[in-house]
């Protein structure tokens, strides 16, 4: 009789639940399910200076009036795959960006954070690394899901930090997979497993604790980072 093929583990097939349009209450911030009465509070962060440079790697923005901004949020709004949540910090109370869970597939128990904007005034904040872990932490605990993913462009050196800095592992890199902007681009790809997740759950949780922080509001101990290798640019051979 002939050896059998090698197949991957056996899991449970079992379709995961699709995320809800619903709000998510953190100890920082609120996520709220993106709509347009967001939109003014959007303009008026995007217009913050600095705030150029973080429209570089996304596929829209930046916006030329509030009226651009408002329409693209409420098209924006609308979509089931990805679904968007405007981030109110506690510090601001005004919606200071967005992010959203997307390319879902129930069956496959696979889903992805990104479409990450966030203005200068949520930028390096506990409330921007909360948004993300809100999510992350709705997916994984509270949908179940096995597969966590984070995609972003292969220059993008912010964006690697971040899935490194949250502990998303490095897969490699899919080279001129998309045009944007009218620009070629590579896109790298980082996952989180649902055996690796407790152990970032807890990391993540644990920066955010109120006992980390100082009286200044600044963190006592760093966020670890995974294993992601070195930026494209950076020159490894010295």
């Amino acid at each position: 009789m002939p050896d059998s093929p090698p197949l991957g583990p056996e899991v449970d097939p079992t379709p995961r639940p699709l995320p809800a349009r619903v709000p998510h209450q953190g100890a920082s911030l609120v996520l709220e399910p993106l709509h347009t009465r967001h939109a003014a509070e959007l303009w008026a962060a995007s217009q913050a200076p600095g705030a150029e440079p973080g429209w570089a790697y996304l596929g829209y923005g930046p916006f030329s009036d509030e009226g651009a901004m408002r329409r693209h949020v409420a098209a924006f709004a609308a979509q089931h795959d990805p679904i968007a949540w405007a981030v109110r910090p506690h510090r601001t109370g005004t919606a200071d960006g967005w992010l959203t869970l997307m390319e879902i597939f129930p069956a496959d128990s696979a889903i992805e954070i990104g479409h990450i904007w966030f203005s200068p005034r949520l930028q390096r904040t506990r409330a921007a690394t909360e948004a993300m872990f809100l999510l992350m932490r709705h997916a994984m605990d509270d949908l179940g899901y096995r597969r966590l993913v984070w995609k972003c462009h292969a220059l993008n050196g912010p964006s690697r930090n971040a899935a490194a800095r949250l502990g998303f592992r490095y897969e490699g890199t899919l080279r001129a997979i998309k045009v944007v902007k009218g620009r070629l681009r590579d896109t790298a790809q980082f996952s989180i497993l649902a055996d690796e997740w407790p152990a970032r759950r807890d990391a993540i949780a644990a920066w955010l604790d109120d006992s980390n922080w100082d009286e200044e509001g600044r963190p006592r101990a760093p966020l670890g980072r995974s294993d992601a290798p070195p930026l494209p640019w950076v020159n490894t051979a010295a």
